[in-house]
């Protein structure tokens, strides 16, 4: 009776902990103070855990307390978070990106925080070896390269400035699957910058068309590609359009539609933020700070251009950045100005949202990320 107790027990306790392990740690990046676009009131980096099966968020705790965390991002090895610092002049003498290392529960170790080289980091992209980690900041026309050492720390590997610093604002920066191909976006000038990426010595070099230009006043701000990356797509802030590109053989781009991000007759200010493409390459979607509201748009996987399929309110004021889970069936929008977390479900067959859930509270929400167990 002891025994068969005591084996009850332990499958009990084995099943708990499966129960336990089969969540998704969510890191969320925020604004811890007030700014001239926020009133920022978390206190730093959030911890969360998503339930993959119903979709639920459970809000846990601030993980990392560092200033104006505005974009996170994890290494695909899972040792490692890394988190801009995102201050202005009046703050300090730079902006910063943060190096944690991730434990098995899931809190935070600092490693240590390197200089930007310029303000309001915004940023972060990793490359597909590991190895260096990109961050654009949105003032002065600055992105940095870093290497990273096998303890998770960075190191300067390369200062890239882009023309015209006054009125440049890098926004992010995005490498091929091939590792060859550097795209930055570049808001203020309505350019996306053109670079091959050496992944042997780490350094970007302008390509022989270092650039394609956007219409004037679109404000290009994130890139993402088609599953095949024969495509890639714009989320342009400013005239809130979706712009799509052919990716020619030597990487560079040819506009081949814009599309509207929002409904059709829509009055009053908009600014469009984040984009994604689904895990299943069929569906993309964007965000609108104004309007409040994403948008899902079909892919056409010969010609690449998109189609509307349906605009969502968050239920919040001023989504910026949003996740989709892993496994493609929710996605996640955090609603800056409200202090809440909208989930959605996604029909896996048409790309339509569905809401789901009640909202969850975080403070200053601005990035959702998913990381590995």
């Amino acid at each position: 009776m002891i025994r068969f107790t005591l084996i009850t027990l332990a499958m009990i306790l084995t099943g708990s902990c499966a129960a336990q392990n089969s969540e998704i740690p969510v890191y969320i990046g925020t604004y811890t103070k007030k700014e001239g676009h926020v009133d920022g009131k978390a206190k730093g980096i959030f911890l969360a855990m998503q339930n993959p099966e119903n979709g639920s968020l459970q809000p846990e705790k601030t993980v990392a307390k560092i200033i104006n965390p505005s974009f996170v991002k994890a290494s695909d090895d899972d040792e490692n978070l890394y988190a801009v610092s995102e201050l202005g002049g009046g703050d300090a003498e730079s902006g910063f990106i943060y190096s944690f290392k991730r434990n098995k529960d899931n809190s935070l170790e600092e490693l240590g925080k390197i200089s930007t080289e310029s303000f309001a980091p915004c940023h972060i992209e990793i490359d597909q070896t590991g190895k260096y980690v990109f961050v654009s900041n949105y003032m002065g026309g600055v992105v940095m390269v870093y290497k990273r050492g096998e303890d998770g720390k960075l190191g300067k590997q390369q200062k890239i400035q882009l023309e015209n610093p006054e009125a440049s604002h890098a926004h992010s920066t995005s490498i091929t699957a091939d590792n060859k191909t550097a795209y930055i976006s570049d808001l203020g000038n309505d350019k996306i910058w053109i670079f091959n990426f050496n992944a042997e010595t780490g350094k970007l070099s302008p390509k022989e068309k270092p650039f394609v230009q956007l219409e004037k006043g679109s404000g290009p701000r994130h890139f993402s590609f088609s599953k095949d990356e024969n495509f890639a797509f714009s989320m342009n802030e400013l005239n809130s359009t979706v712009s799509v590109f052919k990716i020619e053989k030597d990487g560079n781009l040819k506009a081949i539609q814009n599309i509207s991000n929002l409904p059709e007759d829509l009055e009053g200010k908009n600014s469009g933020a984040d984009i994604h493409l689904h895990p299943s390459g069929k569906f993309v979607y964007t965000s609108n700070r104004g309007h409040n509201s994403l948008a899902a748009f079909k892919v056409d996987e010969n010609s690449g251009k998109l189609s509307v399929i349906g605009h969502y309110p968050t239920k919040g004021e001023t989504p910026r950045n949003f996740a989709i889970s892993p496994a493609g069936n929710f996605l996640y929008a955090a609603n800056q100005d409200t202090s809440t977390i909208s989930s959605f479900k996604v029909n896996l067959e048409t790309g339509e949202l569905e809401e789901h859930l009640l909202p969850v509270e975080v403070m200053s929400p601005v990035c959702v990320e998913f990381a590995e167990n």
